[in-house]
């Protein structure tokens, strides 16, 4: 925790910033981030744990209604000043219980897993990329492509569909470079009014706060322009899923060497990856019916892990516990040069702190 002088001194600068209130967001077991807002005159308090939740209230926190009450502490090296409303700080929180962190917390999780990688010298690098869909809710709640002139059969990289969604798709890559993300890349994904945005990886715990606000942000700007923004699995049975895969790889602690990486001449397979790389693979392998819980958490999610079903060509969907280079029906595939492995499992409902967690801990046992 920070001492009482470095919260002061961030106290004061997010006032000079502007800011009058602060959200520390944990999460429940779904991902979906839940907290107080407390004005920045509290945040010494805040810092310290004041604010205190019903744990009952939350979905798979593990409390019963006469459990003592847990409270978050702000993570205060993760501080995003929101770019709609700058008088608000955001920032990721973890959940805390009896003056310990709460290890049911799925960020508290992944700390603690992230911990025994570092005792072996590790550290876990993650990119997630992020497909979402821009849909308009009819009057009966249902949902539907909101430009009529995004129909073709086969939408990816299709340049109109993109242009003519150019005003939502500008707020969110200019705020994600705002942030300092490093939006490298975005386009029109294979389904219709389907998106993808790919920033810079990160290590694993910042990734996973940054997907959580990118999801909070999405649906923000989308409902600006009077649209919905959802990153469901699969909103329409004959239209592509939304995929959230995940990059991963180790470093090493004390150099940041990517200790996946290799020349493809120097792995007998040719993939690009080392045996490390592989045992962390055969780990993911082992468990892979487990982890596909986490990855893909919701009913939906399994209408988007088939062959084909409605739709008029196959679908990209990963339907085998296997790894492989560009067939995209492997659960986990190795990209072009290696140096990465990815789960291709994981959907747009995943708990990405959870998921993470579990891919780690699958990872360092193989």
């Amino acid at each position: 925790m920070k001492s009482a002088k470095e919260v002061a001194e961030i106290q004061q600068k997010l006032q000079d910033l502007g800011v009058k209130y602060c959200i520390g967001a944990y999460v429940d077991i779904h991902g979906i981030p839940k907290a107080k807002v407390v004005p920045i005159d509290h945040l010494p308090q805040m810092a310290a744990g004041s604010e205190r939740y019903t744990g009952y209230a939350l979905d798979g926190l593990g409390q019963a209604p006469s459990d003592d009450e847990l409270n978050s502490v702000p993570d205060l090296d993760h501080i995003i000043q929101l770019p709609w409303e700058p008088k608000v700080a955001w920032m990721p929180a973890d959940n805390h219980f009896q003056g310990k962190p709460y290890p049911l917390n799925t960020r508290v999780a992944l700390k603690n897993v992230l911990a025994q990688a570092a005792e072996m010298g590790f550290g876990m690098n993650l990119g997630i990329e992020c497909e979402i869909y821009l849909l308009k809710q009819n009057a009966d709640g249902s949902l539907s492509i909101p430009n009529p002139d995004d129909k073709l059969d086969k939408a990816c990289y299709d340049v109109r569909g993109f242009m003519d969604n150019f005003a939502w798709l500008d707020k969110m890559a200019s705020a994600i470079n705002s942030l300092g993300w490093d939006l490298y890349s975005f386009d029109h994904e294979d389904a219709n009014s389907q998106f993808e945005f790919d920033f810079n990886y990160s290590d694993a715990l910042t990734t996973c706060d940054r997907l959580t606000f990118f999801r909070y942000m999405a649906k923000h700007y989308a409902k600006e322009d009077g649209l919905v923004a959802t990153m469901m699995p699969k909103p329409f049975s004959d239209k592509t899923g939304t995929g959230a895969h995940f990059n991963m790889s180790l470093y090493d602690l004390k150099t940041g060497a990517n200790l996946f990486a290799c020349d493809p001449k120097d792995d007998p397979r040719g993939l690009g990856l080392t045996t490390l790389g592989y045992q962390f693979i055969a780990g993911i392998l082992k468990h892979g019916p487990a982890l596909c819980a986490a990855f893909a958490p919701t009913v939906n999610s399994y209408k988007r892990l088939v062959r084909r079903g409605a739709m008029s060509y196959f679908s990209w969907a990963p339907v085998f516990n296997s790894y492989g280079s560009n067939n995209r029906t492997n659960s986990v595939r190795v990209p072009m040069g290696g140096g990465r492995c990815e789960s291709r499992n994981a959907d747009g409902a995943v708990n990405p702190y959870l998921a993470a967690t579990l891919a780690l801990a699958a990872g360092l046992e193989g």
